[in-house]
């Protein structure tokens, strides 16, 4: 259907692509993936002939119909959402087919059908029936593109080509989505990061490696185990022809002056010259390794609201909501769309006012919080360097320049202007500026928006060096099972703890797909019979029971060594009197020996103090 020959191409300087090839045959599902500046979207400007390659060439089938959903901004007219939706309005980019364009679709029965199937099709992605009629170009940039992809599904082209289609999608417009599309007619080749999306749908991953489009059967799971045996192929390779190098060059060394061996030294020389020279895999998207500082120590109790209540006019959020935030809990929030996610997590970070209640922090609490409009925080003067510099805390530059490099700003480009920035950058910017200084209670409103699956990595990796209290939002399955240690469910004003990690969620609800879990109404998804109330009940006396105990052990524990340190502290101070009045304990211990008991009384004083301060700070983060 689609075919691309020997394709090169470069741009400022910089070589994209060199002698590239890449098939797209009907039905496929095919996700195109690399780092940020490989080149994806240029690719896709190409296949749309909005830009040429250098050399090489695509061949589209006869009378294939491609379509496409960029990743920021579409054209939009005077049409309302559903006129745009039906490819009626103006404002809609024409399909590329290489024929003449078909005349727009006129008001008659097949009319009728393609309406309906627009209407179901922007239920799907969250509008409302009172939408339908308002001005498309009336709503935000998120809600323009929904309507745009709204549109390409209802046309069904024989190739879709999606540029980051879940960036606009709540929670519950992305399960719609996957689903969707997962029964899509036509073909699909899609850039994502999201790697849950991309396991789901994906039958063939494409990468951008070193200017070339690499082929890996079967989803992003898949490619990643591939992709590891494939390194370990080529390293094993590359160490055999380097060792047969220098077993001939050793040879050229040693004879290649003498008479007698210079034309054996010379035809060694040639079979040296003629090798294919393995290159070792790119490692530069191998996890950087680095420490930034680390917040202060906050109390066991983080933050507490109490009877709090919360509304948006008439519409009531919460009443008489109670929750308690512990020490080094990191917490998902899940649950339906406008089940109270975000408000909840602006109440906690102060955001929003207490309109009735009590928001209590605990001692020595730092809070910070991420918002899903974070760029607008930046100094748009400053470079990326003095941008990140300015956090707040005096952070050692090249501290700063590793862990800019973790979220992919290497070498000149943390000279750059923050002006400059593309949306993703300075999204990237933000968490990294965040982490140099972090706050000991972060609240995050997705974190991983906008970011590609290397900065995605050094986020994870960072939050869990982080030895604060977290709370975050999330449509990222990746994300959240790599961070999260408990789940709190939020439906109609109501809150369910889950002391556990999210697979411990999934578990204990029934839910049918971890990402079906992220927006469950709780009432349909719990597992087992008898009401929602009854097993909620059920959970959280189990919950009780577990937490009761934790905290006997832990208290049983914890007084056996407080009874130790005790004892040793009073023989410490009894040893400590000897040394410094000898004579009046001579005759009941001499210094030598109160000298060397002193010692090991001290060292085991200073073991059982530290294993008292683990176990306090274990057993208050479990038990409490």
């Amino acid at each position: 259907m689609l075919t691309v020959s020997q394709l090169s191409k470069s741009f400022g300087g910089q070589t994209l692509f060199e002698d590239a090839s890449l098939q797209v045959n009907r039905g496929e599902r095919i996700a195109l993936i690399g780092p940020n500046g490989a080149g994806k979207t240029t690719l896709f400007s190409i296949l749309l002939d909005l830009d040429e390659a250098d050399t090489g060439e695509v061949a589209l089938q006869r009378g294939v119909r491609v379509d496409y959903l960029p990743q920021e901004s579409a054209p939009v007219g005077e049409e309302t959402v559903l006129q745009a939706a039906t490819g009626v309005g103006q404002g809609a980019p024409a399909s590329t087919d290489h024929e003449p364009e078909e005349p727009e679709v006129s008001f008659s029965a097949d009319f009728l059908q393609i309406e309906a199937k627009a209407k179901r099709i922007l239920k799907g992605l969250a509008f409302r029936e009172t939408d339908y009629a308002r001005l498309a170009k009336s709503m935000s940039g998120g809600w323009i593109m929904r309507a745009h992809l709204a549109r390409l599904l209802v046309m069904e082209p024989d190739l879709l080509l999606l540029d980051e289609p879940t960036n606009h999608l709540d929670l519950e417009s992305l399960v719609w989505l996957q689903n969707y599309l997962n029964t899509y007619s036509g073909a699909i080749l899609l850039i994502s990061h999201d790697r849950s999306f991309l396991n789901a749908l994906a039958q063939r991953i494409i990468e951008i490696d070193q200017c070339k489009l690499i082929s890996y059967r079967g989803n992003y799971d898949e490619y990643v185990a591939q992709k590891a045996a494939r390194q370990e192929q080529v390293v094993a390779a590359y160490k055999n022809q380097q060792r047969e190098i220098k077993r001939l060059q050793t040879f050229i060394d040693r004879f290649g002056a003498k008479n007698t061996k210079a034309s054996q030294a010379q035809s060694k020389r040639k079979q040296i010259d003629r090798m294919d020279k393995i290159e070792l895999p790119d490692s530069s998207e191998r996890h950087v390794v680095f420490r930034f500082p680390q917040p202060d120590r906050s109390g066991r109790k983080v933050l507490e609201l109490k009877k709090v209540d919360h509304a948006y006019g008439e519409t009531i959020v919460y009443r008489d909501l109670d929750y308690t935030v512990e020490r080094n809990q990191r917490t998902v929030l899940v649950g339906p769309n406008g089940a109270g996610k975000s408000t909840l997590l602006k109440l906690l970070a102060g955001v929003l006012p207490i309109q009735t209640g009590s928001r209590e922090l605990g001692h020595n609490v730092l809070v910070g919080y991420c918002s899903q409009h974070r760029v607008d925080t930046l100094n748009l003067e400053h470079t990326v360097l003095e941008e990140a510099s300015d956090c707040g805390k005096q952070v050692p530059a090249q501290a700063v320049r590793t862990l800019l490099g973790a979220f992919l700003f290497r070498g000149d480009d943390v000279f750059k202007p923050v002006r400059v920035l593309s949306g993703g950058e300075k999204s990237r910017l933000v968490l990294a500026k965040l982490l140099l200084n972090p706050p000991n209670f972060l609240l995050m409103d997705e974190p991983t928006t906008h970011l590609d699956m290397a900065s995605i990595e050094a986020l994870i990796q960072a939050l869990r060096q982080y030895e604060g209290t977290l709370a975050f939002i999330s449509h990222d399955v990746y994300f959240i099972k790599s961070i999260a240690s408990s789940v709190l469910h939020v439906r109609g004003g109501l809150l369910t703890f889950y002391p556990g990690n999210y697979d411990y969620y999934l578990e204990k609800t029934g839910t049918e797909s971890a990402v079906a879990g992220l927006v469950a109404d709780e009432r349909a998804v719990v597992a087992g019979p008898g009401p929602k109330v009854r097993e909620q009940k059920r959970l959280e006396a189990e919950s009780r029971q577990n937490r009761f105990r934790a905290k006997q052990e832990f208290e049983r524990n914890l007084s056996i060594i407080e009874q130790r340190i005790e004892e040793l502290e009073v023989r410490q101070k009894e040893l400590t009197n000897v040394l410094e009045e000898p004579d009046r304990y001579e005759n009941t211990v001499r210094p030598a020996e109160a000298s060397r008991e002193l010692t090991t009384v001290t060292q085991e004083l200073e073991a059982l103090s530290v294993q008292w301060e683990r176990l306090v700070d274990i057993g208050q983060d479990n038990v409490a």
